[in-house]
């Protein structure tokens, strides 16, 4: 499926943060910027709210869009409830998880694998996207799904940064296979257990991310 304009843009931006092209605090200029990508400033509109959303961008009513990032505290926060509401989708996933759901989680993982061995990190992450989602899903539970969808969300370009450090293709893929097998297996507590330690950031997973914020902040 064709990426959204503004979802190419909200993207870019997204890297520009992280390699430092844009500093903690400064102004996105939105003439200028909707100038550079060809796009009137409805689309690059829409890839500011998607910004503000994962906390990366604060729209400051009459003044504009000012590059924000968390805190490694924050961040950290964010990271350990995502883990805790993975798990628990997990957990559901696995005593309600469909026939068809599994072979769905297959088709990601063979396309995530492709992806690892293309070293390609944005089409792992669309189909890691993807495989999460399924799994939300198949917890049976609409309102768990809708806040780990948000929260999903909100986490979206750090996720997609950890993607980026070296061997964390490789890793993830394999932590995958763990939680893929507890599913089908009907294992809710090593699903819950292989989703809490593929999600969380912890130890060098965090130090490695952390430094990476640091870096594009300088």
């Amino acid at each position: 499926m064709e990426k959204r304009r503004a979802d190419i843009i909200a993207e870019q931006l997204e890297e520009w943060i992280f390699d430092g092209t844009f500093s903690n605090g400064d102004r996105l200029d939105e003439v200028r910027l909707a100038e550079q990508f060809g796009v009137s400033r409805t689309p690059f509109r829409e890839a500011l709210q998607r910004l503000a959303r994962s906390g990366l961008v604060e729209l400051i009513p009459r003044r504009g869009a000012f590059v924000q990032q968390p805190g490694p505290v924050e961040l950290l926060e964010m990271f350990e409830v995502m883990a805790e509401y993975e798990a628990v989708c997990g957990r559901l996933a696995a005593k309600r998880i469909s026939d068809k759901a599994l072979a769905d989680l297959h088709a990601a993982n063979e396309k995530c694998q492709q992806a690892v061995d293309s070293q390609n990190p944005d089409a792992y992450y669309a189909e890691n996207e993807r495989f999460h989602k399924i799994i939300y899903r198949e917890s049976g539970n609409s309102f768990l799904e809708a806040e780990t969808v948000s929260l999903h969300r909100r986490l979206q370009p750090f996720r997609r940064q950890q993607l980026r450090l070296r061997g964390r293709m490789a890793q993830s893929m394999a932590e995958h296979e763990a939680i893929l097998l507890a599913l089908e297996l009907g294992n809710p507590e090593e699903a819950a257990h292989a989703l809490r330690d593929h999600v969380a950031i912890q130890g060098e997973k965090f130090h490695n991310l952390v430094a990476t914020l640091k870096k594009a902040a300088e």
